[in-house]
């Protein structure tokens, strides 16, 4: 017991370490000093149809701890679709999820980043991209790009770590719904939802 909770502790250990260095080596690109929690990637997860047949979207998966809680939902590896723009973390989530469609490009770029998967239509977006790093227009655009690959009604879910949301609201271009207030996280992490109403 003793041994595999300090395994587990190590584990935990060298990820924050991996994260910590892409955090230094690109600020911009990197949202927070620590991996998102456990606790915060499942509540992202869980708005996951699993059952749908369509794959899911994930944007910045970082170490893999929101990779993980999209597996744990039942998304089959070969139904998520995951880019990184950082090639260090892009490297190590290949090596840890078999299966997965890992991607290294930029989510700003998705027709270019997705290839021959642009066209496809997913369940859902599971976001960890920093929005708060990047001018507005950028952050609404990526939105509103994520949403065209949405059946209507199905959400794109954000982290972030500001007080409001990271897009402005457009009514009539999309709906803001705030899905969570997480403190359980370091740092304390706001859940964004956005969706297409039509």
């Amino acid at each position: 017991m003793a041994l595999r909770l300090k395994d587990k502790l190590g584990r935990k250990f060298d990820e924050e370490i991996r994260f910590f260095k892409g955090w230094i080596s690109n600020t911009k690109a990197v949202g927070a000093i620590l991996p998102t929690s456990g606790i915060t990637a499942r509540r992202m997860a869980s708005v996951i149809e699993p059952h749908s047949g369509r794959p899911v979207l994930e944007l910045g998966p970082g170490t893999g701890v929101i990779t993980k809680a999209i597996l744990g939902r039942g998304v089959r590896p070969e139904n998520l679709y995951s880019i990184e723009y950082s090639t260090d973390f892009y490297l190590h989530l290949k090596r840890s999820f078999e299966g997965v469609n890992f991607i290294n490009g930029d989510a700003f770029d998705l027709d270019t980043t997705l290839g021959d998967a642009r066209d496809t239509t997913f369940d859902c977006v599971i976001s960890a991209v920093p929005l708060l790093n990047f001018p507005m227009s950028r952050r609404v655009a990526l939105i509103e790009d994520l949403l065209a690959r949405l059946p209507v009604g199905r959400p794109v879910v954000q982290i972030s770590y500001g007080p409001m949301s990271p897009v402005v609201a457009m009514p009539g271009r999309y709906i803001i719904q705030h899905l969570d207030f997480v403190v359980r996280n370091i740092p304390p992490a706001q859940l964004w939802i956005y969706r297409r109403t039509h």
